[in-house]
């Protein structure tokens, strides 16, 4: 049987054809797939982003505080004083007792008694602690250690800092810790960039600390009953016998007192 001399040509193409039929089919295909997954994607709903929940703050300052302790300067006069109480979620409390404010020359005095609860395992080295309140004043210049100071609440870690800025200061900052019950009284004392800081200064003002109210733990009162045990009242060992010295808002320490403690 002979075949027409066109047949080949027309099958060849009838298949050219049906390839392209066949790719036009897939790409309809592919695109019909893309309108029905993109559909699907708009009508769900877009996922709710939640803003994350502010942290509370580590340590909240007690408002109407009930003082604990209290650091009787009378002869400080008009001098500013503060009282402050920070509590930690974990248990933690710290009294602030100030004495003076931190911008200016006037001499500036800060006594923290810290009770911590399970917030912190260990208090920090005595020298970390005293460089760190230092910066809260201003620039950190220098920090030298220094003898230890005798208190009526035993040796206190001594370290003598200065601090830039505009109101530059000198500090003597102190730290004394207990393992049983678990506290650290500590801060600083600073007076102008161009004053010597007395030592007996510092030790006549924590002879002034006294506890008010231990509330449920006992074990502070005894640390403060045993504290006045050994109180020298600035100096004077008999405070029937001699009138505690005049102590002018801890500017400057009579010179007895600086031989008492040197």
């Amino acid at each position: 049987m002979l075949l027409h001399p066109s047949a080949g040509g027309w099958a060849a193409r009838a298949g050219a054809l049906l390839l392209q039929v066949l790719a036009y089919c897939g790409g309809v295909a592919a695109v019909g797939v893309l309108i029905v997954y993109l559909t699907g994607n708009l009508r769900k709903p877009a996922p709710l982003l939640l803003a994350p929940a502010p942290a509370a703050p580590a340590w909240t300052t007690v408002e109407r505080p009930f003082p604990a302790f209290a650091l009787a300067i009378p002869e400080a006069g008009e001098t500013p004083a503060a009282y402050a109480i920070l509590r930690h979620p974990d248990g933690g409390r710290k009294d602030v007792l100030t004495l003076g404010e931190t911008a200016g020359s006037d001499p500036y005095l800060t006594v923290e008694i810290y009770r911590p609860g399970s917030e912190t395992a260990a208090f920090a080295a005595p020298e970390h602690d005293i460089q760190a309140r230092a910066r809260d004043l201003g620039r950190l210049e220098t920090a030298q250690p220094q003898a230890p100071l005798d208190s009526k609440f035993g040796p206190f870690a001594i370290e003598a800092v200065t601090v830039g800025g505009p109101a530059a200061r000198r500090c003597l900052g102190f730290n004394r810790t207990y393992d049983e019950p678990r506290l650290r009284i500590a801060g600083l004392f600073c007076q102008s960039e161009d004053t010597i800081i007395d030592r007996g200064t510092l030790a006549c003002a924590l002879d002034r600390l006294t506890l008010m109210s231990s509330g449920s733990d006992p074990t502070i009162g005894a640390v403060f009953a045993q504290a006045e045990l050994r109180r020298s009242f600035c100096g004077q060992r008999s405070i029937l016998m001699t009138p505690t010295p005049k102590y002018p808002a801890l500017r400057k320490a009579p010179e007895q007192h600086g031989a008492v403690h040197r």
